[in-house]
């Protein structure tokens, strides 16, 4: 394969820094080291076309995969009258002739958000509102772009532009929700929209999800600035809503589905488990069939349904099973196709894919080895051919591949890194990204063979930029646990590193099931963005590592696996053996060994500090969950059964274990998390002050998870600085 081995050669040439210019903080959390993206990529159906948003947010634009270069401006705000400044996002039509353009966008949760969305003609340039109101969810065109559907105030509504159709009543907060999905459904099965339109359009199904005896969560809201919330000036506010916590009700899901024509509406016969699942529903190329995706709680088997939506009728398709727990990514990688379907499994030990046909006879195992695929991009059914992302060239590596009907497979990138990518409708080009852990994202236009045909994006600037201040000097490296273990790492030193001094080290992990930090793309990091964060703390003068351990992904069912039932266990002994091994290095001070993480990050931070030896002097907890009973259903009984099943594992938490942690440690939290609710670091806290243990806590009004908005994120980053400045140094 013919290498873009010129344009890699020049981009990836660093030149001999004189004197680095020192890291603000200030300047990374402000977004000044953010990638250019190039946005909003969208085939268009059948064609070697795809449209995306402006850089400017003011125009949808059409370019041809096979060039790289713009055929057409699709929509452009300068030559229409519109009562918006920038365009939030867009839905094309089947047809390719009209859009919805999405503005006023307020984020809900993870992924959903409401807003206000227009229909704009491409040929008539005339633009219209699609609804009243600035609340409208997930606008969706039927498929022979006729009408569109979308959810107002938890209810489904269908319009034609002129027409509109409510379709349910019931809907009401916290109650009732038609075609959007619940908080946990959201959060965990990873989808916004619960409706499908079937194949012509002429009829419209849902799920229903009724959260009425799901058990109530509310988040305490202040003032506060950035924004400015003066309702709650002297009193504050609250935001509840339904969160079901391991081993609590979830919501009671049923399937629907409306007859454009009759109008008549009828309940669909879907199989269920009192409490199972309905996490998916997709529309096929059959007028009379859709696919229903189905689990049970265990989450140890999925079923795949076809579902006739007029009489309500249901066959299984494919029935899979796991002796643990399917994984969660496996409902977003599944392909519907014409005739066929693609499933991914671990059913070998690896993530591989495997062909069905429309019945759900099994016709072949795609492609087999001692790899996971990671991503799936579909099948060009003209020629059999599967296109899909993974790590065949190791755990943190990531190439796209084709395998061809005859079993031969095919790497189509040609650069070690990772490479995600984007087909055209008709499978015979892709925009593929590829970065690594110098280099920001490279976009590059290519054919289905994989030759370069233009390089659409490739962040000259933001690579010059970091150039300035000896970006880039990860390495990576492995190790052996006590217990037999071989784990890979990286580490960033500091720029004047002298291998004959002893240097104080801070380990950063996320240590979830199936997540990969050690990665060779620019994300990696701490803080994303280049790791301008970790670069940051070794200009400080420390060494900056991170290790996968036990349970993260890349290397087989059996290494992601054996975390199962006792979550944070494994996971806690290999970040003690990761400081155990740091402090054998002769540039380490074994005293001096500091750990931070967030989220589950988090979680294994307060688990490693208290694991029993006592290897970290300081460690920094960001929304750490600290006992899985307070965390939501689908996630962690993934992992860990119900409370009632898993009693023993469940003991296995932070709070357990307060009077066995050590070292300094600082624990921060969102007043406003709805994913791992602020109740997680209270009660942890509580049983730090019985246990007569001391710690300091900084807590961020009215922040998300992502603790967000203001000063917030620089505040915070500062404060991990100086906890490991004032403990390590």
């Amino acid at each position: 394969m013919k290498k873009f081995s010129i344009f890699i050669a020049t981009i990836m040439m660093v030149s001999a820094i004189e004197a680095a210019e020192k890291l603000d903080l200030k300047a990374i959390t402000s977004g000044e080291f953010a990638a250019n993206y190039v946005t909003g990529i969208n085939p268009i159906a059948g064609t070697d076309l795809y449209a995306s948003i402006s850089q400017d947010g003011k125009q949808i634009v059409s370019y041809s995969f096979k060039t790289g270069k713009q055929v057409a401006v699709l929509f452009d705000l300068a030559n229409v009258k519109a009562s918006f400044e920038s365009i939030d996002g867009y839905v094309m039509s089947p047809n390719g002739k009209r859009l919805l353009v999405i503005t006023n966008r307020k984020a809900v949760y993870r992924r959903s958000f409401k807003a206000e969305y227009f229909i704009y003609d491409i040929d008539k340039k005339k633009l219209q509102k699609l609804s009243d109101g600035e609340n409208q969810q997930v606008a969706t065109w039927s498929p022979d772009s006729r009408r569109i559907a979308f959810v107002k105030d938890n209810n489904l509504f269908v319009t034609d532009g002129i027409q509109e159709t409510q379709i349910t009543h019931d809907g009401k907060f916290n109650e009732i929700i038609n075609g959007i999905p619940d908080w946990v459904y959201e959060e965990e099965f990873a989808f916004n929209r619960a409706f499908a339109w079937n194949a012509d359009g002429s009829s419209i199904s849902w799920i229903r999800f009724d959260e009425s005896k799901v058990k109530t969560y509310s988040l305490q809201l202040f003032k506060g600035l950035n924004p400015e919330l003066t309702e709650n000036t002297v009193y504050p506010g609250e935001y509840s809503y339904k969160y079901p916590k391991a081993g609590e009700d979830n919501s009671k899901v049923t399937a629907w589905s409306y007859d454009m024509r009759s109008g008549k509406t009828i309940q669909l016969n879907i199989p269920l488990d009192a409490d199972g699942y309905i996490p998916r529903i997709i529309t096929t190329s059959d007028a009379n069939r859709l696919v229903f995706f189905t689990m049970n709680r265990h989450q140890d088997e999925l079923n795949i349904l076809a579902v006739n939506p007029f009489d309500g009728s249901v066959k299984t398709l494919i029935k899979e099973t796991a002796d643990k727990y399917i994984e969660g990514e496996v409902l977003e990688r599944i392909h519907i196709g014409k005739k066929d379907i693609l499933l991914p499994s671990d059913r070998d030990g690896y993530m591989h894919l495997y062909l069905y046909d429309a019945d759900g006879r099994l016709v072949r195992q795609v492609e087999k080895g001692n790899y996971d695929v990671t991503d799936v991009y579909g099948m060009d059914e003209k020629t059999g051919d599967v296109y899909f992302q993974a790590a065949m060239l190791n755990p943190h590596d990531r190439q796209i591949y084709v395998a061809h009907a005859n079993g031969k497979v095919e790497r189509l990138t040609d650069t070690e890194g990772s490479n995600s990518a984007i087909f055209s409708g008709n499978y015979q080009y892709f925009v593929n990204t590829w970065s690594c852990y110098s280099h920001p994202y490279v976009f590059t236009s290519r054919s289905n063979k994989g030759k370069v045909i233009r390089v659409v994006e490739d962040n000259r600037s933001l690579l010059e930029k970091t150039q300035k201040y000896n970006w880039g000097k990860r390495e990576t490296f492995s190790f052996t646990t006590s217990e037999g273990v071989k784990l890979d790492g990286w580490m960033v030193k500091p720029l004047d590193f002298d291998a004959n001094k002893k240097y104080p080290v801070i380990l950063f992990q996320y240590s979830g099931p199936g997540n990969q930090q050690v990665l060779n793309e620019w994300s990696s990091g701490s803080m994303g963005s280049g790791g301008a964060f970790d670069y940051y703390l070794a200009q400080e003068g420390y060494i900056v590592a991170c290790v996968d351990g036990r349970g993260t992904g890349g290397r087989g069912a059996d290494f992601e696996k054996c975390t199962y039932l006792k979550l944070g266990d494994l996971e806690s002994k290999d970040q003690v053996e990761t400081a155990i091994y740091m402090g054998t290095l002769p540039y380490v001070d074994k005293e001096r060994i500091g750990i931070w993480g967030w989220s589950f990050g988090g979680f294994n931070t307060l688990m490693s500090m208290s694991e029993g030896r006592p290897v970290f002097k300081a460690g920094v907890a960001v929304a750490p969950p600290t006992n899985w009973r307070y965390y939501d259903t689908v996630y962690t009984e993934r992992y860990m059964r119900t409370p009632q099943e898993n009693a023993e594992g469940y003991k296995v938490n932070p709070i357990e274990r307060a009077s066995r942690q050590h070292g300094a440690l600082l624990v921060c939290h969102g007043l406003a998390d709805d994913n791992v609710h602020p109740q997680n670091t209270f009660e942890y806290s509580e049983a730090m002050v019985q246990a007569d243990k001391d710690f300091k806590e900084i807590i961020y009004t009215n922040r998300n998870h992502s603790i967000r908005g203001g000063n917030s994120r620089n505040h915070l980053l500062r404060q991990i600085t100086n906890w490991f400045n004032q403990n390590l140094k």
